[in-house]
């Protein structure tokens, strides 16, 4: 059996790691798949306290944390592409707002 404190530090790892690329990347396909390994942490962290406990209740919450991360992947992927068709350019320092600039 592996102890519960090895998951959670993997989980702080992730997450320090998703929090890092947020903070410091300007290309908004790699904020995205940081913001979606924050997100993977969280599971792994609710996972690994619902098998300490013996509960279910971890397991419910991370599948409702799958499903909001897929339609966030799904938004967000069609708003960049829909930016990049506009600006030519997913750069996040390069596009600020969404209207067009005319």
């Amino acid at each position: 059996m592996v102890p519960v404190n090895w998951f959670l530090v993997l989980a702080a790892l992730l997450f320090g790691i998703g929090l890092i690329g947020v903070l410091t990347k300007r290309n908004a396909l790699i904020v995205m798949m940081c913001v979606e390994l924050m997100l993977n942490a969280a599971n792994l962290t609710f996972l690994a306290f619902a098998r300490q406990q013996g509960a279910i209740g971890g397991h419910a919450i991370a599948f409702f944390v799958i499903a909001v991360a897929a339609a966030e992947a799904a938004v967000g992927l069609a708003i960049i592409i829909a930016i990049f068709r506009t600006r030519g350019t997913v750069n996040m320092d390069e596009v600020r707002e969404l209207r067009d600039e005319v």
